[in-house]
């Protein structure tokens, strides 16, 4: 009997300004409390991050704004579009994020949806700081200096 090959890590949805809009200080793996269709939904690829963010309240980490549209087969059991969802953290880890973001002033923001090996729906959260105009400006700067050096490189090369 051939034994199942364990697929890597598949995306669903990326944060594509996240990285641009912030610094990420840490990055953490959560699990998604999620119904049926909303899994179905994601196995087809849809999904929308971008103006998503994490927020902890009573002691429970919730991901917030996340857009998952229905699934197309679901009919009276689909669910609802941004519905706050559950993130299954650890305690500990709930409380050090608690500390992190009251004394530091820092935001949790996806960063990406995925499948992992096991076929589990998880999130990567950035613990982050938000960046100034101008850290933005040099970020811009570095990419295009990068970009025309590599130019140059191959040109030559």
């Amino acid at each position: 009997m051939a034994a199942k090959k364990k697929l890597e890590r598949k995306n669903i949805a990326t944060n594509r300004k996240a990285r641009f809009r912030f610094h990420v200080v840490e990055t953490l793996e959560a699990g998604l409390v999620l119904t049926g269709s909303e899994v179905k939904s994601l196995r087809g690829g849809q999904a929308d991050i971008s103006e998503a963010y994490a927020a902890i309240h009573d002691g429970e980490a919730y991901l917030k704004n996340v857009d998952i549209p229905e699934y197309a087969m679901g009919g009276y059991a689909n669910h609802a579009r941004r519905r706050h969802r559950k993130l299954l953290l650890h305690r500990k880890e709930i409380a050090r994020l608690v500390s992190r973001v009251k004394e530091k002033g820092l935001t949790l923001v996806p960063l990406a949806l995925y499948f992992n090996p096991d076929g589990l729906v998880k999130a990567e959260i950035g613990v982050c700081s938000g960046k100034k105009t101008a850290d933005r400006r040099e970020d811009v700067k570095k990419r295009e200096a990068d970009r025309e050096i590599r130019r140059h490189m191959s040109r030559r090369g």
